[in-house]
């Protein structure tokens, strides 16, 4: 049976470098589950759907055709056959991100998705409800933070870097913080700590001690000791 490390946590704190790092190090595949609301934000917007009519959101969210493909160490997914890239990491796809991700309909239908996905084999799965409501069962359930100031500088970079925003750090923290409330309040799924989860604080931790305290935590056998 395939092995899930799932990782949950807040934007920007870290979970998308620490989960491709912990999957090249076992061999596992990258999940990464926000991509999918991000993608399902996207069509919504693209096709003329408004984000904040919960039903129309929930009907057009069972339209949306997403191919997963096991590529290069990680789940690729495609949309009519391309690659979303950062078409789904735009400040505009930020502010509507959560409001999307709330609807129930949408939530069922990636939870659905991402419990497909092992099938392809052992899964390093980051997002939001991971360790509380795809894969509860897991034995190797984590949550990583960071304070706010911290993680809006890592998001802020990031955006530059990637030249798809240049927000100041107070416009990225207000964002952040503004999807924290609403991931943390929504009905259904919200993102909360889970009882036994293993907490995680990145703030004054470097990638390579975050992943070595992901990997030590994991149970023996799947670190390939006896």
């Amino acid at each position: 049976m395939a092995r899930v490390i799932a990782i949950d946590g807040p934007s920007g704190a870290g979970k998308s470098s620490v989960s491709r790092r912990v999957g090249e190090r076992l061999g596992f595949l990258h999940v990464d589950s926000g991509a999918l609301y991000r993608i399902m934000t996207w069509q919504c917007l693209e096709n003329g759907v408004d984000t904040s009519l919960s039903d129309a959101v929930a009907a057009f969210a069972e339209k949306v055709k997403i191919e997963c493909v096991p590529e290069a160490g990680r789940i690729q997914y495609l949309v009519k056959g391309e690659e979303p890239g950062d078409r789904i990491r735009t400040p505009e796809i930020n502010a509507h991100a959560s409001p999307v991700a709330t609807v129930k309909a949408v939530r069922d239908r990636v939870t659905a998705i991402l419990r497909s996905l092992v099938a392809f084999g052992d899964l390093v799965v980051e997002g939001r409800d991971i360790t509380t409501a795809v894969f509860p069962d897991s034995p190797a359930r984590f949550y990583l933070t960071a304070s706010a100031d911290v993680r809006a500088a890592r998001r802020q970079k990031e955006e530059v870097e990637k030249g798809i925003a240049d927000q100041s750090a107070e416009a990225v923290k207000a964002s952040l913080l503004a999807r924290d409330k609403i991931d943390s309040s929504r009905k259904y799924a919200p993102l909360r700590k889970a009882d036994g989860a293993v907490e995680i604080d990145s703030s004054n931790l470097t990638l390579d001690q975050v992943v070595e305290t992901v990997i030590a935590a994991l149970p023996p056998d799947w670190r390939g000791e006896s």
